[in-house]
């Protein structure tokens, strides 16, 4: 090993130290990470102990004596059942053994847009139903629903581990069913631990609303819970069903988002694997279980110190995509009445809708990165429902958008074209020029040559790649805008029964890898497209500024991948640039037809004629050139 090697390992080692000590967790953080294991520790030590309960409570034995009459043993056994049924609730529950036993109820809370059933088992939202959308099969759309779902607080009482979600919740008033048609209604449920101690939720939800008051009331529970408690441990976790028709990409688009507390969006990536998980020791705003098209958010008014999230496919089923899991420590303070103030979001990943309960919801819309977001939020988006605003028909909608920006980029669409046919005229003189400098060590010389030509000429040797780097974030952010876009769900055009989903002509009875198993008409002709015009575009350029390899590359081996790549995309992303090349197309024939070569050459050839001034990078190239031929001697500058 040399010595360069030993001084290079060395650096890589410093280099992981410096790592390491820059982003060790800091005394917090490694206390709220402790304490969100010690839950989940304390969860799973409290199911067993109540397995366990349930166990010796079915094997009671229930004993008669000889001397007892049969109805009056019956009776015995009975009182003695129950009493052993209450000394073991006592000891597993403590005070809030009076809520161990009780009866599940569901209550209806809907308006106009959603429809909740409460259980007063867990207190929990059991289903949320929207009412203005349907699944792709046509049924009912529900966000979740039964006992695929928990939500609940954890937490030890009279050292007694509590599971809310276990417990039953008793229903303040006896309405079954609640309508918020022109006014608020409430539904209050509380957890009783004892006489005047007890949890309350309180759900309110008001008309034309996807947001849902959610506030949780402690009435002398400072008897009950330690006083040292600073924070309690609230478990939610969903099956979350399938949706949408497409199922390849809920990787992608089924997860679980989040928001800093006054902070930026973020969510977790478990598009490379089956399962993904992470500490999320810092304050938070809100947590969201995301789906593609829809989400169920829970906000907290104040914030949540730390989370761990959890995200898991679920395989081999029809009715379920994944497993979210979130458990969050929330803010507690150890007083005779102290109140949790939350809300719950049940809707559509909608921008428009998301964006007016001033949350950054909408920032859950994966609408690219950087420049590319911007893109859609301050163009694309404004553009389409302006359109949308006037127009049914979202086919329509999508050709108007396309000309419109093709309108709109057309200069740069003709500067790019311009700047071809001038670099192809001006080939043969190219061409001399190397023949003229076939040496490497002459390249400096060749490189000043080409400079001067292009100087004299007033070509721009980049004036045809600059254009379509500038057209390349709008052609990025389209990419983002179509399969996130909510307007395009169930909506139909042509063949494609639903443009947020893939349009197939053709079920094949076998799948083929990375295709699929189905046949996209919009993606085949957006290929074919692509074909034709990238042949067009290649024969405006001259055969030396492309490889032949290049050429075969761009022309048939880059249509022919993206084929595959968007077999399975959104119908209306692939109909979008279907439309594109076609517009391209025509424009470049168009062009063509009104750009003379002959004519860019006169004109090339009298711009050689008139005095051109040097610029200061071709006076550094000379300069360059001359101090390289001085050393080597055979090089002197003219005297003037």
């Amino acid at each position: 090993m040399d010595k360069n090697s030993i001084i290079g390992l060395l650096i890589i080692a410093l280099i992981l130290v410096v790592y390491g000590v820059v982003n060790k967790p800091s005394e917090e953080e490694r206390q709220r990470m402790q304490r969100v294991r010690d839950s989940l520790q304390r969860v799973e030590q409290m199911k067993q102990d109540t397995q366990q309960a349930q166990q010796q409570q079915a094997g009671t034995p229930q004993k008669e004596t000889d001397q007892t009459r049969p109805g009056q043993a019956q009776t015995q056994q009975t009182q003695q059942t129950a009493d052993t049924t209450t000394t073991q609730l006592g000891d597993i529950y403590g005070p809030f053994a009076v809520s161990a036993k009780g009866e599940k109820k569901l209550i209806v809370l809907e308006n106009n847009l959603m429809k909740a059933k409460i259980s007063t088992k867990g207190g929990r939202p059991y289903s949320v139903e929207l009412k203005e959308y349907e699944t792709y099969d046509g049924k009912p759309l529900v966000l979740f629903n039964g006992d695929h779902n928990k939500f609940g607080f954890n937490f030890f009482a009279n050292k007694r581990q509590i599971s809310t979600n276990d417990l039953y919740f008793e229903q303040v008033g006896d309405r079954d069913s609640l309508y918020a048609g022109n006014n608020n209604q409430t539904i209050r449920l509380r957890l009783h631990a004892g006489e005047d101690r007890y949890i309350e939720y309180v759900y309110t939800l008001a008309p034309n609303t996807h947001m849902m008051d959610f506030n949780i009331q402690f009435h002398g529970m400072n008897q009950v819970i330690p006083n040292n408690y600073t924070e309690l441990d609230l478990n939610w976790d969903i099956k979350t069903p399938r949706l949408e028709k497409s199922e390849d990409n809920r990787r992608n688009t089924t997860t679980i988002g989040y928001k800093y507390y006054q902070d930026e969006v973020d969510d977790v990536s478990s598009a490379t694997s089956d399962e993904a998980e992470e500490e999320l020791p810092n304050r938070l705003k809100w947590i969201a279980f995301k789906e593609k098209f829809f989400s169920s958010i829970l906000v907290s008014n104040n914030f949540f110190n730390n989370s761990r999230v959890e995200v898991n496919n679920i395989e081999d089923s029809k009715d379920f995509q994944k497993r979210l899991i979130a458990e969050i420590s929330v803010p507690y303070e150890s007083k005779p009445e102290y109140n949790m103030p939350m809300n719950f979001y049940f809707g559509p990943n909608k921008y428009n809708i998301m964006k007016k309960y001033d949350q950054e919801f909408e920032n859950l819309i994966p609408l690219g990165w950087a420049v590319f977001k911007w893109v859609n939020k301050y163009i694309i988006i404004p553009i389409f429902n302006w359109l949308d605003n006037s127009i049914a028909n979202y086919g329509i909608i999508i050709l108007l958008l396309t000309l419109i920006i093709k309108a709109v980029l057309f200069p740069l669409t003709y500067k790019s074209y311009l700047s071809q046919a001038k670099m192809r005229v001006l080939k043969p003189e190219i061409d001399e020029l190397n023949k003229k400098y076939p040496k490497k060590e002459d390249n400096m010389k060749k490189q000043r040559a080409m400079m001067d030509l292009y100087k004299k000429a007033g070509v721009n040797p980049m004036g045809g790649c600059l254009p379509m780097l500038l057209q390349l974030p709008i052609l990025i952010a389209m990419v983002q805008f179509f399969p996130s876009s909510f307007e395009l769900r169930q909506e139909g055009f042509l063949w494609a029964e639903d443009l947020s989903s893939y349009d197939s002509i053709l079920e094949l009875p076998f799948s083929i890898p990375f295709y699929g198993d189905h046949v996209s008409l919009f993606t085949l002709l957006m290929a074919v497209t692509l074909i034709f015009t990238t042949r067009i575009n290649s024969s405006q350029m001259s055969g030396s500024q492309q490889m032949p390899g290049m050429k075969f590359f761009t022309t048939y081996f880059m249509p022919v991948m993206l084929l595959f790549i968007f077999n399975n995309f959104a119908a209306g992303l692939s109909y979008y640039f279907f439309l594109s090349n076609i517009i391209t197309l025509g424009q470049t024939l168009l062009i063509r037809r009104f750009v003379d070569d002959e004519e860019i050459h006169r004109k090339l050839k009298e711009n050689k004629k008139k005095p051109q001034k040097k610029s200061k990078l071709q006076q550094r190239l000379e300069e360059a050139q001359q101090k390289q031929a001085q050393k080597k001697g055979g090089y002197q500058p003219k005297r003037k």
